[in-house]
């Protein structure tokens, strides 16, 4: 069950409540609003989200009118936890970097995993590219992609070289070899972790291929211990819930015990720069 889910059953409740405190069934108060009869359960189990409409509505015919703020609240928090992506990059790639970096702003420590990529930090100006210009082609939305790595960028100098900020990265070691753009692409991103392992604001720990199952992780980051944002095909779910919370922070200690660092962790990503050296090079037959 998603975080967003149990947020809509918990404004639900507080709904159920007011209806209760009112002495109305749920029959009585959608004959009261003029709604469809089922859409007072599915309002208070979870199953629908409210509108603002809704909200004032219903806390009027409750003689609840001092609750709409905070149930209003309530319901925006629920909104903006799931973003689409496609609603997201509507105005462009740059503008969701922006969203980025304040939250980053606000934040000194930053853990982050993620199985088949190099995570954005660390991204050299072409490998951050050809990502958001296949993210763009692929959501159907602006292509922004030369400002949206200028804005990158400017992420890394602000929270890499700046302050007492940290970043703790995890990434699989399939994301040395999973090829972003072409292999130049790679051979600077390759070459770009190397010299980004040494900078004492940065550690970065590579899960090796044959690692054990542990636990079932999709990529995501851990601001602090404030909020996580996990990132799916269609959509990024921030995560607030400090239980919820902890537990991303669990899994991604669990993880980063399977990880290597420092020269380990260099050889496997010389071992990948080799690797992709030589089939680059081979005699085409």
């Amino acid at each position: 069950m998603t975080t967003v889910h149990k947020a809509r059953e918990a404004l639900g409740a507080q709904l159920r409540d007011h209806r209760r405190d009112a002495e109305l069934s749920g029959r009585q108060l959608a004959e009261l609003a003029g709604w469809h009869p089922s859409k007072v359960s599915k309002i208070e189990y979870g199953k629908q989200t409210p509108t603002e409409d809704d909200i004032r509505t219903w806390c009027t015919l409750t003689n609840a009118e001092t609750c709409i703020a905070d149930l209003v609240a309530s319901l925006r928090n629920i909104e903006s936890a799931y973003l689409e992506w496609r609603r997201s990059l509507g105005a462009g790639i740059r503008r969701a970097q922006q969203k980025v970096n304040e939250i980053e702003s606000a934040t000194t420590l930053i853990r982050g995993y993620d199985p088949a990529l190099i995570p954005g930090l660390l991204h050299t100006p072409e490998y951050a590219e050809a990502i958001f210009r296949q993210v763009a082609d692929f959501n159907g939305t602006p292509n922004d992609a030369e400002e949206a790595v200028a804005a990158r960028m400017d992420r890394q100098q602000r929270y890499l070289y700046r302050g007492n900020r940290r970043v703790h990265y995890l990434i699989g070691e399939q994301a040395l070899y999973t090829t972003v753009g072409d292999d130049d692409v790679m051979f600077g991103q390759l070459d770009r972790l190397l010299t980004a392992m040494s900078l004492p604001r940065v550690l970065l720990g590579i899960i090796p291929l044959m690692a054990q199952y542990l636990v079932s992780a999709t990529n995501f980051i851990i601001y602090d211990n404030r909020l996580a944002v996990v990132e799916g095909v269609t959509a990024a779910l921030t995560i607030t819930q400090p239980r919820e919370v902890v537990a991303y922070g669990r899994a991604f200690e669990m993880l980063a015990d399977q990880s290597v660092t420092g020269d380990a962790a260099r050889k496997l990503v010389t071992k990948a720069l080799e690797a992709r050296r030589e089939s680059a090079f081979r005699p085409r037959r």
